[in-house]
C-alpha cells in the first residue's frame, strides 16, 4: 500500500475514533502522525510528543485494529506511562503498561491486532498493579515501541541518542525529525529537524509532558462526560489518575467564571452620552447558593478554606452568595446572605451531626421559584441526592470517592 494511501488509512481510523469513541478520539488528536524511516520501528512507537509507525505494518491492519493501535499509542501518553515507571524495570514496566492499555480498550469496544498483550485477569488494575503480577524474566512482546525511555542516561535523565546502538540511533533521527504534539486547539506545531539528544525528554520535559497530557486528559473526559459518551471504566481510571493532581481551587475558579454575565451590551445611552452607538461591557452580579455539609464529614478547617476560596473568586465575578447548611435538614438559623462586596461568614456553630440529605437545599430553591446561577455543595457525597437534576448548573466539591449522580464533580485534594 502507498504511503499516500496508509496516511489516508490512519487519518479516516483517526476520524472514526472521534465519532465513535470522543474521549479516545481526542486524545489521538494530540499525536501527530509520523512515518518512521528505516527498520527501527517494526510497528507503531511513541515519544509522548507524536505517533511514529511503520507503513507496512499499517498497511496490513485491517481498519479497526488501526483504530486500535491509535488508540494504543494515545493512552500510554495521557496516562502517563513515561513518567511513572520510577525503579521498576524498563522491560516489565513496557509489558505492564501494555496490559493496562490493551484492557480498557477492549473493554471500551476496540478490536486489538492478534499480537496485542491482553489477560482478563489484569482487568481494573493499573500499570502499577500488574507489574508485581509478571514474573522478573517476562518475555512478552509489547505491541509498540516506548521511545520515551529509550537508551536513557540514568545520569543526565536523557537518551543519549548520539552513542546509543545504530537501532537507536535510527529512532532518534526519527524523534528529531518529527512534528511536536499538536496544541490544544488542534494546531500542528512543526518541529525542524536538529540535534537528536536535543529532541531527549529530561526530567523537566516528563514532568511539563506529564502536566500537559493530564490536562487534555481532563478537558477529553469532561467533554465526553457531559456528552454521555464516557464508559464506567473511563471514569474509574480517570477519577483515581486525576484526583491527586488536579487543583480543586483552580477547577472551582474555571466554573465560576464561566458563570459570569460579562458580555458586550449594543443598548442606546442616553442622549446626554452622544448619538453613537457603541459596544460595552455589561455585567450583573451572579447569584451563587452555596451548601456546606454538616453531618459531620466536613472539619472545620474544611471549611475554613472553602469558604476563603469562594471569598476570593465572588470578589472577581461580582457574585451574591446564598449560604446554607444542611446534614439531612436545613439548618434553621439559615440561609445566610451576602453581596459581593462582602465577606461570607460562616456561622461558628452550624447545626449537624445527623443523617445526610441533598434533596432540602434544591427543595427550598424549587419552592421559591428560584433559578440560580450556580449552585456548589461542598460535602463527601454519601447520601441521599434528588432523583433528577435541576435546570441550573450544580457543582459537587467532594471530600473522599463519593460518586454524584448528576452535576460536575470536583475533588477536593
Amino acid at each position: 500500500m502507498p504511503d499516500a494511501e496508509v496516511m489516508t488509512k490512519l487519518g479516516a481510523a483517526r476520524t472514526r475514533l472521534i465519532l465513535e469513541k470522543p474521549f479516545v478520539g481526542a486524545l489521538v488528536m494530540h499525536l501527530p502522525l509520523v512515518p518512521a524511516e528505516g527498520s527501527w520501528c517494526g510497528t507503531v512507537a511513541t515519544d509522548a510528543r507524536a505517533l511514529y509507525f511503520n507503513p507496512d505494518y499499517i498497511a496490513a491492519l485491517d481498519f479497526v485494529q488501526t483504530q486500535f493501535v491509535l488508540a494504543h499509542e494515545a493512552m500510554h501518553c495521557a496516562l502517563a506511562h513515561f513518567a511513572r515507571r520510577s525503579h521498576r524495570v524498563r522491560r516489565r514496566w513496557d509489558i505492564a503498561c501494555d496490559y493496562a492499555v490493551n484492557q480498557l480498550l477492549i473493554d471500551d469496544g476496540l478490536k486489538p491486532p492478534p499480537e496485542a498483550l491482553w489477560n482478563p485477569d489484569f482487568r481494573g488494575l493499573s500499570a502499577e498493579e500488574i507489574y508485581p503480577l509478571l514474573p522478573p524474566d517476562a518475555e512478552s512482546t509489547t505491541l509498540d515501541r516506548h521511545l520515551f525511555d529509550e537508551a536513557r542516561s540514568p545520569a543526565a535523565g536523557t537518551r543519549d541518542v548520539t552513542g546509543a546502538a545504530p537501532q537507536a540511533r535510527e529512532a532518534g533521527e526519527a524523534v528529531a525529525a518529527a512534528s511536536d504534539a499538536w496544541d490544544d486547539a488542534g494546531n500542528e506545531e512543526p518541529r525542524q529537524p536538529g540535534n537528536p539528544s536535543q529532541h531527549a525528554l529530561s526530567a523537566v520535559e516528563r514532568d511539563e509532558l506529564a502536566r500537559k497530557w493530564q490536562g487534555r486528559l481532563a478537558a477529553a473526559a469532561q467533554q465526553a462526560q457531559q456528552a454521555g459518551r464516557l464508559g464506567e471504566s473511563w471514569l474509574r481510571t480517570i477519577d483515581h489518575l486525576l484526583q491527586p493532581r488536579l487543583p480543586w481551587r483552580q477547577m472551582l475558579a474555571r466554573y465560576m467564571m464561566s458563570a459570569a454575565r460579562d458580555d458586550y451590551s449594543f443598548q442606546r445611552l442616553s442622549r446626554r452620552e452622544g448619538d453613537a452607538l457603541l459596544p460595552r461591557l455589561a455585567s450583573g452580579a451572579i447569584d451563587v447558593h452555596v451548601v456546606i455539609d454538616t453531618s459531620g464529614s466536613i472539619g472545620e478547617h474544611e471549611i475554613a478554606e472553602f469558604v476563603a476560596e469562594v471569598n476570593a473568586l465572588k470578589g472577581q465575578v461580582r457574585a451574591q452568595v446564598t449560604l446554607h447548611a444542611c446534614d439531612e435538614r436545613l439548618d434553621s438559623r439559615g440561609p445566610w446572605a451576602f453581596q459581593p462586596w462582602e465577606t461570607i461568614v460562616v456561622p461558628k456553630r452550624l447545626a449537624g451531626g445527623g443523617g445526610t440529605s441533598f434533596v432540602p437545599p434544591f427543595e427550598w430553591i424549587a419552592t421559591r421559584h428560584l433559578k440560580p446561577d450556580l449552585v456548589i455543595y461542598f460535602t463527601d457525597a454519601e447520601g441521599e441526592f434528588p432523583p433528577q437534576a435541576p435546570d441550573y448548573p450544580v457543582i459537587w466539591l467532594v471530600k473522599g470517592r463519593g460518586a454524584v449522580p448528576w452535576g460536575e464533580r470536583i475533588q477536593l485534594n
